[in-house]
């Protein structure tokens, strides 16, 4: 029996070794693909959609306003990461430089209570960001981890206004053949906090309202929405899928 045992593992040993180097080498290869959206006081890396005197996207460390939670202030980076902040509602929406496909994209965000913004994978197709923290009953599209106008949230995962939450997005662009849609985009998985929040929803109906333009093609830019609400965003990462 020891000498089975003996056997099976020279001969299981080589294959597990195999495997690991292979999942290793599949984990470099993605952290190597991985991208980090810079957030410098400039945003040179960005772009406003709008006039920019109207935008009021800034870079700072981002923190509630103890004299109106419905705002964020925006407080010296000290020598610290930037982190690209909406202090309070009636800004323009803001979008990168670079364009994505297929990919993976991780972040987190900051609401103030009763704020309301958006990611918008493309410019096109919106996932909710908004303070819905403890509501229990009667979710929809609009809420947090919500795909605009197509699918609610599977559970509640929000936390408290003020707080940061972590969102991964893992999604695929449209597939097009000579203008022509032969397949819509889809959101594979939207994880909140740590929780799947959606899966498998296709994006039948185009484009979300709001989207920075109507028309489908096969990479856009990230946007996030800065017009309804105090919101910051820091650690943007996108992945992309490099065989799409």
């Amino acid at each position: 029996m020891f000498k089975k045992s003996i056997i099976l593992f020279s001969i299981m040993l080589p294959i597990l070794l195999s495997l690991n180097s292979t999942l290793l080498t599949a984990v470099a290869q993605e952290s190597q693909r991985q991208m980090i959206i810079s957030i410098e006081p400039d945003l040179k890396d960005w772009k406003i959609k709008g006039p920019k005197f109207m935008s009021k996207w800034e870079v700072g460390i981002a923190a509630m306003d103890a004299n109106n939670p419905k705002k964020l202030k925006a407080q010296a980076t000290d020598n610290m990461p930037g982190e690209l902040i909406n202090k309070s509602k009636g800004s323009l929406d803001i979008y990168t430089r670079k364009t994505f496909g297929d990919c993976i994209i991780e972040m987190e965000v900051m609401v103030a209570e009763k704020s309301n913004s958006g990611i918008y994978l493309m410019g096109r197709y919106e996932v909710q960001v908004k303070d819905s923290f403890g509501k229990s009953w009667l979710l929809g599209p609009g809420d947090m981890g919500g795909i605009v106008g197509t699918s609610k949230p599977i559970k509640n995962a929000a936390k408290k206004a003020g707080q940061w939450q972590k969102i991964k997005i893992e999604f695929n662009a449209p597939r097009l053949k000579n203008g022509k849609r032969q397949a819509p985009a889809e959101f594979v998985k939207v994880t909140l906090n740590d929780t799947v929040v959606q899966e498998h929803v296709k994006m039948e109906n185009g484009p979300t309202s709001g989207a920075l333009k109507v028309v489908e093609v096969l990479k856009g830019p990230l946007m996030l929405q800065g017009g309804l609400g105090a919101v910051a965003y820091r650690n943007i990462r996108v992945t992309p899928n490099v065989t799409q």
